[in-house]
C-alpha cells in the first residue's frame, strides 16, 4: 500500500507532467516563428532520442533493439506520423486547437483495437465515442466552417497516428518482453529518422538559430520527450491506473487555458462546451467516468 508521502510525490509527478506536456503545445507552436515544422520536429526528436539512449545507458539497460519490424512501424506511426503532423497542424491551427484534437487519440484507439487486437469495443465505449463525437462537432463548428480545414485535418489524422502507435505498442507488449524505455527510445530514433528524411524532401523556410529558438528545442526534446516520461512512469507506479489515465485529459485542457493566456487563443462557448464533452468522453472510455446501472427494487 503507498504511503503518503509516496501519494504526495506521485501527485506532484502527475502536477509536472501535466504542466510540461500542455505547455510543450504553446512552445511547439512558438517555434514555427523560427523554423519550419519538420525541421524542428526532426531536430527536436533526434535530440529526444539521444537523451532517451543516455537514459539506457545510465540505468545499465541494453542497447539491443526490440523485435525491428514492429518498433520502426511503431516509430513511423507514433513519432513520425503523430508528430510530424501535429507540427504541421499548428502552421495554421491554433496550440490549443489542434491539442484538443490530437488527444482524440483513444477513441481511435478503441476502434483500431478491434482489429488488430481483437479487442471489441463495449457498451461503455461506444457511449464515450458518442460523447465525444459530440463534442468534437462542438469543437470543430462545422456550421461556422472549419476555420483552416487543412489543420483540423492534420490534427485528427495525427490522433489516429497516435493510436496506430499505442495499439501497436500493446500487441508487441503482449507478444515479446521488451523494456518501455528501450521501446520508447528506438521507435523515437526510427521516427526522428523518417522526419529528417521529409525535412530534407520538403522545402520550408530556413532556420533561424538564436537563444529563442534553441530554448524551445531543449524544452522540447528534454523536459517534454525525457523528463516528463521519467514523471510519469513515476505517475503509472504509485497511483491507480483509473487516476493515471484520467490525468490525460487534463493536458488538452491546461494547454487550452496557457494558448488563451499566452497567445491569445480564447474558445468560443461553444468550443468550450465541446471541450467538457470530450473529456467526458474520453472518462467514460477509461472507465472513469461511471454510468448509472439498474437500480433493483427491495423485495
Amino acid at each position: 500500500m503507498p504511503t503518503a508521502s509516496s501519494s504526495r510525490g506521485a501527485l506532484a509527478a502527475l502536477s509536472g507532467t501535466i504542466l510540461i506536456w500542455a505547455y510543450s503545445w504553446v512552445v511547439m507552436k512558438q517555434a514555427l516563428t523560427w523554423a519550419g515544422p519538420f525541421d524542428f520536429a526532426a531536430l527536436r526528436y533526434l535530440l529526444g532520442a539521444a537523451v532517451l539512449f543516455l537514459a539506457l545507458l545510465a540505468s545499465r539497460q541494453s542497447l539491443k533493439p526490440p523485435p525491428l519490424l514492429p518498433t520502426a512501424l511503431i516509430g513511423l506511426c507514433q513519432t513520425a506520423a503523430f508528430q510530424g503532423l501535429e507540427q504541421w497542424a499548428l502552421v495554421g491551427g491554433g496550440a490549443g486547437h489542434v491539442a484538443l484534437l490530437a488527444y482524440s487519440m483513444p477513441f481511435w484507439a478503441v476502434l483500431l483495437a478491434w482489429p488488430l487486437l481483437a479487442e471489441r469495443p463495449t457498451a461503455r465505449h461506444w457511449r464515450g465515442l458518442a460523447l465525444a463525437a459530440a463534442g468534437l462537432l462542438c469543437i470543430l463548428e462545422p456550421w461556422r466552417g472549419l476555420g483552416s480545414p487543412l489543420s483540423t485535418l492534420l490534427a485528427l489524422a495525427g490522433g489516429v497516428g497516435w493510436a496506430g502507435g499505442t495499439v501497436l505498442s500493446k500487441r508487441l507488449f503482449q507478444r515479446h518482453a521488451v523494456s518501455p524505455l528501450a521501446l520508447t527510445s528506438w521507435q523515437m530514433l526510427i521516427g526522428a529518422v523518417a522526419l529528417g528524411a521529409i525535412a530534407l524532401l520538403v522545402p520550408q523556410r530556413p532556420i533561424e538559430w538564436n537563444g529563442r529558438f534553441a530554448g524551445a528545442l531543449v524544452y522540447s526534446a528534454v523536459m517534454a520527450s525525457a523528463v516528463a516520461w521519467g514523471l510519469w512512469l513515476v505517475v503509472l507506479k504509485r497511483l491507480p491506473t483509473a487516476v493515471a489515465s484520467l490525468s490525460s485529459l487534463g493536458v488538452p485542457v491546461v494547454s487550452v487555458l496557457l494558448a488563451w493566456l499566452i497567445l491569445g487563443e480564447r474558445p468560443s462557448a461553444v468550443e468550450a462546451g465541446g471541450i467538457v464533452l470530450v473529456l467526458l468522453g474520453l472518462a467514460a472510455i477509461t472507465g472513469a467516468l461511471k454510468w448509472p446501472g439498474k437500480v433493483r427494487r427491495a423485495t
